[in-house]
């Protein structure tokens, strides 16, 4: 699957199944269309440096850049060390309910610390609505929701992520309707991880597009006031002039060098 080293179903289940909108597609474009059970998809490092990183590709919760934002993101992040491994996770839909990614992304960070590949840490990149997944494993799980044990990370990776203004009551747009299907709709109202973070947040690297068209930028300064307000560590980067969706591979922009910056401030939190 994806030229993946280690294939890990989760929730018990025996394999991982997805589809793909493209199957003859190069891995570091593949696009996930559908998921009936989550998987993880792990990327080892030629020299490991002792540290995971779970990545969170975006899609809008109704499908997965996994090549993009996700294969792309791991092979950067093996080519530092790092043990990388995607996450196929469900969609908030009729069938799996507004829960299914963030108890998927709960799971995938377990199983990864379960794994003896992260005995000095255990972090997560996200990009789009995978920064807003990222961003809710260290935030409150909605008690509605049930009970779970935390699996906070020990560094966040975020990228113009919609952290909280697709949620009723704090859009940017007025009058901006709900967000098909309506199951996604309750996971952004129920998920706000600015209003919901918890105390003592860990170092974050937070990059946005100042003139993002997609998701306003004032997602990353909600993120940023409340990282800091909580006691965090957070780096904020906002370049005045690039697209939604710049992953990895935006060249000939400034905000092509945003990988580097994240390298520099891993090495400076002392996770690299």
């Amino acid at each position: 699957m994806l030229a993946a080293d280690l294939i890990w179903p989760l929730h018990g289940v025996s394999a991982g199944a997805f589809t793909l909108e493209d199957d003859t597609a190069a891995p570091e474009s593949a696009v996930v269309t559908a998921v009936e059970h989550p998987v993880l998809l792990g990327y080892a490092p030629a020299h490991p440096n002792g540290r995971a990183m779970l990545v969170l590709g975006g899609g809008g919760y109704t499908a997965l850049m996994a090549g993009r934002e996700g294969v792309q993101v791991a092979r950067w992040l093996t080519a530092l060390g790092y043990h990388a491994f995607i996450l196929i996770h469900r969609f908030p839909d009729a069938v799996h309910g507004p829960s299914a990614p963030l108890d998927d992304a709960l799971e995938a960070m377990r199983m990864i610390r379960a794994s003896g590949l992260a005995d000095r840490g255990a972090g997560v990149v996200g990009l789009s609505s995978g920064g807003h997944l990222a961003a809710c494993l260290i935030a409150e799980y909605p008690a509605a929701w049930g009970e779970v044990v935390a699996q906070r990370p020990d560094v966040a990776v975020i990228g113009y992520a919609p952290i909280s203004t697709n949620a009723k009551g704090r859009t940017i747009i007025p009058d901006k309707p709900p967000l098909p299907p309506v199951e996604k709709q309750a996971l952004y109202d129920a998920l706000q991880p600015d209003a919901q973070v918890l105390p003592d947040p860990p170092p974050s690297f937070i990059v946005y597009a100042g003139n993002d068209p997609v998701v306003p930028v004032e997602n990353a300064h909600r993120l940023h006031r409340a990282l800091t307000g909580a006691g965090g560590s957070s780096e904020l980067h906002i370049f005045a002039d690039a697209p939604h969706g710049f992953a990895l591979d935006t060249p000939d922009l400034p905000v092509s060098l945003w990988p580097q910056l994240c390298e520099a401030w891993l090495r400076q939190v002392g996770f690299l």
